[in-house]
């Protein structure tokens, strides 16, 4: 060993930089003492800051899972498959954080949820304007969603933006057409605000597609494709059982019919015809 090396491998460790002239560079690029001074409990049971401070993480989880899925979609509307793929990729790693959050409040007995429930009023979480999002990226449309946000102009603004543009899905069969699918016109050029109906015709191409090459790119967006749907599925079905546990067959906070609402959202697919194709194959 030279002596440049043994006196660099006997060094110290130098302390990290401590001293700054304001906040700390991870202050200022995280904006954590923003995050952490935004719950403010309505109540007096310890356990309202568990679920004010589980549900603002649900809020961060859709707010990255809506970026990664716009720019699935923008990179489709592109043909850039291994961009769009790589999102949808990312946002499956997502999806299963975001449904973990449920574990805090999974188990949560009707006595312990009523302690803090009225510290909601009528807030509920069908209000989420980035969940809203998330489900107008499915496909799942509905004008009538953005009327509780009227009294917020930026975000009823970003809603209805996002409801006059193409789904996720929708940029999925237009690639699939422009692939030299067979999409009937009406599919391609329906009303993209509102909700995606089940298409025979798309159903037999993703027969298609899942009947060739398992290697190809198109199985391969297909599956990651999959992967959100049933992580989507896995998220409302644990929505409802969190919320059967908690509360029963009351009506919801805000007005919903509660566990009825949930189980109707439960039973749905996106992103259907990948799912009814599967028969065929």
């Amino acid at each position: 060993m030279s002596h440049e090396a043994e006196a660099t491998a006997g060094e110290i460790p130098e302390a990290p930089h401590l001293d700054f002239a304001g906040t700390t560079p991870y202050e200022d690029y995280v904006q954590a003492d923003v995050l952490t001074h935004l719950q403010h409990p309505l109540s007096d049971d310890p356990g309202e800051m568990v679920f004010l401070v589980t549900t603002q993480v649900m809020e961060l989880w859709f707010t990255v899972i809506v970026h990664e899925w716009e720019t699935a979609a923008t990179a489709l509307r592109q043909d850039d498959l291994g961009t769009a793929v790589a999102a949808l990729k990312r946002s499956v790693r997502e999806l299963e954080a975001l449904n973990a959050s449920w574990k805090p409040l999974g188990h949560l007995t009707p006595a312990q949820f009523n302690s803090y429930r009225s510290a909601l009023g009528d807030g509920s979480g069908f209000q989420s304007a980035m969940y809203r999002r998330m489900e107008f990226l499915l496909a799942e449309k509905s004008a009538s969603m953005l009327v509780p946000h009227r009294g917020a102009p930026r975000v009823h603004a970003e809603l209805e933006k996002a409801l006059h543009e193409p789904s996720l899905y929708d940029e999925v069969v237009r690639l699939l057409g422009r692939r030299g699918f067979d999409i009937p016109e009406a599919v391609l050029n329906r009303d993209v605000s509102q909700r995606y109906e089940p298409s025979p015709e798309v159903e037999a191409v993703w027969t298609a597609v899942y009947a060739g090459d398992q290697d190809g790119e198109l199985v391969r967006l297909g599956e990651a494709l999959t992967d959100v749907g049933e992580l989507v599925w896995r998220w409302r079905n644990d929505h409802l059982v969190a919320t059967r546990r908690a509360m029963g067959s009351k009506a919801g906070t805000g007005g919903s019919a509660g566990v009825a609402w949930l189980e109707k959202r439960a039973r749905k697919n996106v992103f259907p015809e990948l799912w009814t194709a599967r028969s065929h194959v």
